[in-house]
Order: C-alpha cells, then structure tokens, then sequence
C-alpha cells in the first residue's frame, strides 16, 4: 500500500508508467492526501482514473473540492463530474455560486446535465437534493430470471443492488423487494409472487434530517423517493445519510457550545470568518450576564448586612448553570434522536422537576457539610454566630436554583422547537446565563427569608 510519501514522490517524478499505481489508493486515502497536500493534490486527481476520481472527490472538503475543478484542465474536470453519482454532484453544486454552476453545468453531458438541473430544483434542505436516480426498477409480471438479465445490463450504472423496486405502467412504485429473494426461488417464479406489498418510501420534499432517524430505525441500506402521488423519482442510500448525520451532529454540537455553526472545517475556515461565527453569541451572552449586575445591584442593602453570603454567590450561580447545561444537552440529544417531542412535555417537566429536587438536595447537603466543617474547625475564622442560618440559606437556596436550572435547561429546547426554532439555540451558554441571573434572585429571596433581622 502506498503511503504518503510514495504518493509525493511519484507526483513529484513525472513517471506516467507508475500513475497506474494511484488507482490502486482507497478513496479515502486519496482524500485525505488531497485534503492535506495542497500542491499535490490537483496532480493527483489529474493522473487518476476519472471513476476513481469521482469516488474520492465526494470525501474532499467542499473549499478543496472547488480548488482542483478550477485547476484541472476543463477535459478532465468534465470527466470526473460526467463520472460523479447524481447525488454526489448535485451536493458539490449546490454549494457553488450560481454563475460557476452555470459554466460547470455546461461541460456536462446531456444526460446528466438534465439530470442535474432537475435535482437542484427541489428545495434546499429537502430528501430531492440528496437523492440519486439511478437505481434498479422491474415490473410484478416479469419473472425472476428476467430480473436477473435487467441486473447484468444495468445492474453497473446502479448506485445499489441490494434493493430493487418495483413500479407499475404509470412510474408508481408498488413494492421493493431484497435482491436475495430473487436468488433462492424457482427463475420461473414472477415478480408479483414474491412481493408483499409493505415498503417504506421518502417523500421527495421532506427535510433531510427527518430521514436520519428513519434509516436509523429501519436499518436499510437504501430507501425510496416518492413524489406526492407515489411516482417513483429516486433512492437515498445510507452512504449519504451518514456523512448528512456527521454534518447535523457537528453543526448542533457547535451551537450547543455557544456559536454559530462553522459550515466547514476547522483547520481550513479563515480567522476572520472563524472570529464573526463565535463573536455574535459572545456578545449576546455577555449583555445576558450583565443583568446579573443589575440583580446584585438591587440587592445591594442585603448584601451590606449578610456580607458573608457573597462568598457563595459563584458557588450557587454555577451550579444553576451546571445543572441546566446538563438538562439542555440531554433533551437536545434525545430530540434530534427522535426520543422525546413537544408532545412529551409533561413527561420530561415530571421528570425533570424530581431530577432537579433530588440533585439539589445533594449539593445542597453537601454545601451544608462544607459550611459546618469550616465552622467547627474555625477555619479561615469560620462564618460567626449565625452559621446555622447561612447553612440553611445555602442548603435551600442550592435546591431551588438547581431544580430551576434543570427546568429551564429541559423545557426551553422543547419550546423553540415548538416555535419554529433550532432547539440547539437554546444551549448550555444561554441557559447558564439565563439561570445565573434569575438563580441571584433566588438566592437573595430565601437569604431575605431565613436572615431576617439577623447582621452578619
């Protein structure tokens, strides 16, 4: 197997003889040479075999893929885009600015330029742009030994064969069938004996991410696209599904950290652009906390009296935030999984609300233990006479900014997502902010309550 190095060196040697080595490389190891080697990688694409390049190219980041299309000579870019899989091609295109489509689209070949266009129609984001035309359909009157004669002559331009779907006159799809049920019957046996009428299609205009859970809970390797009368337009294959999977997870873990999504990989998007993405959210959360100021500030007379109770201000606004980060992750996860829905809310508010009591209790207990220890060990002078009292605050105020933070951090993903927005907007950033001001609040009201006309 070629590493690295051997690659540089034939590229570098000009030995045509030694090119057909190239074609020998993995896709993805030719990828990951391509995507790390900017001077190479042009060279490399132009001395591979164009099915092989195409196989590669979809693994390139997208900024890569543009680079080596602009610089091949037009021939072989026209090659390798001609080579391409429908679904492939159009995800490559539909990243590019109108009038660099437009000039790609005109070294096609008739077939797949029509092919093209006619799924770049459908609306961005939808299972029509993720689709490939190219499969495999039979009829219920042809036997099982025609079906395999239709394999052997157009078996290669499909995308898969572990599927075959079957359609009636009009283009309707009726039926898909495994391909090993062709192989352990009679060659005589028809089409319509083996069918049993329960299939699973795609609508051609639902959301792409709506089709992650369902190949995840389905297990199938490729599934039909449908228009809304049940013509048979395309398939979608897992290939597809799992690199759309990897996109959606790394964009919702980003926003859950604070940002907007970066769109492309870290190593390659510019400073500047890297800078707008984070710096938008920062100053939002930073205007979010300055209402934490405010708080403090109207509760500054009792601030003046319990001055020992600022000691746990950061103690008790953490653990609000830590708890609903916690929540707002969790509920996150299990909505983009498909496990829990608005429809679930007073499940999740049921459980979330034990959840917090239970996890209050414990850091309350142990704020109280803490409090006490330093108390009957005097160390650093402990906390005075009325240390019970600044316990008791502790203990108690803990319970409610957690369960508060826990409420906050599970309900508020299910409502944007009731409203229309990204559930990851609410992530643990906001919710943290969001519970640091209102947990000050808490804090100050049970210290009003249990201090009293008590000075510390």
């Amino acid at each position: 197997m070629l590493n690295f190095n051997d690659i540089k060196n034939l590229l570098q040697h000009n030995k045509i003889t030694d090119f057909a080595k190239l074609n020998k490389l993995t896709p993805r190891d030719v990828a990951d040479f391509a995507n790390r080697h900017k001077q190479g990688a042009t060279k490399l694409f132009q001395n591979l075999d164009p099915k092989h390049a195409a196989r590669a190219f979809k693994f390139l980041r997208q900024k890569k893929q543009e680079d080596i299309i602009k610089t091949l000579p037009e021939e072989k870019a026209a090659e390798i885009l001609n080579a391409m899989q429908p679904d492939d091609r159009t995800a490559f295109f539909e990243e590019l600015p109108g009038n660099y489509v437009k000039e790609l689209l005109r070294i096609l070949g008739p077939e797949n330029r029509a092919e093209t266009l006619k799924l770049l129609g459908y609306e961005e984001g939808s299972v029509g742009r993720l689709m490939t035309p190219d499969y495999v359909a039979i009829k219920e009157n042809e036997t099982c030994k025609d079906v395999l004669t239709v394999i052997r002559h157009r078996g290669q331009a499909a995308e898969t064969l572990n599927w075959l779907f079957v359609i009636d006159d009009k283009g309707v799809l009726i039926d898909d069938i495994n391909i090993k049920d062709f192989l352990v019957v009679d060659p005589d046996t028809l089409v319509a004996q083996i069918m049993d009428h329960q299939f699973l299609a795609l609508n051609v205009n639902e959301a792409q991410k709506d089709v992650i859970n369902i190949f995840r809970n389905h297990s199938r390797y490729a599934l039909p696209v449908t228009d809304d009368n049940g013509v048979l337009l395309g398939i979608v294959t897992l290939d597809d599904v799992l690199r759309l999977a990897e996109t959606e997870g790394t964009r919702e873990i980003q926003k859950i950290g604070g940002s907007e999504a970066l769109d492309e990989p870290y190593n390659t998007i510019s400073f500047a652009r890297l800078i707008r993405k984070r710096a938008g959210w920062l100053i939002i959360l930073f205007l979010g906390e300055m209402l934490t100021a405010t708080a403090m500030k109207g509760f500054e007379g009792e601030l003046d009296k319990w001055l020992v109770l600022s000691l746990f201000i950061p103690l008790i606004i953490s653990s609000g935030g830590n708890s609903g980060s916690q929540a707002s992750s969790i509920i996150i996860r299990a909505m983009a999984v498909g496990e829990v829905g608005f429809r679930d809310w007073w499940r999740v508010m049921r459980k979330e609300i034990m959840s917090g009591l239970v996890l209050g209790i414990i850091l309350g207990i142990v704020g109280f233990m803490r409090i006490t220890i330093w108390q009957h060990f005097n160390i650093q002078g402990g906390y005075g006479p009325q240390w019970v009292k600044v316990g008791g605050v502790v203990f108690f105020a803990l319970i409610g900014v957690v369960l508060w933070g826990t409420l906050s951090g599970a309900m508020l993903p299910l409502v944007l997502k009731k409203l229309g927005a990204d559930p990851a907007a609410s992530s643990a950033p906001f919710v943290a902010t969001l519970v640091d001001v209102t947990g000050l609040i808490i804090y100050f009201s049970v210290a009003y309550v249990v201090m009293s006309g008590h000075m510390i």
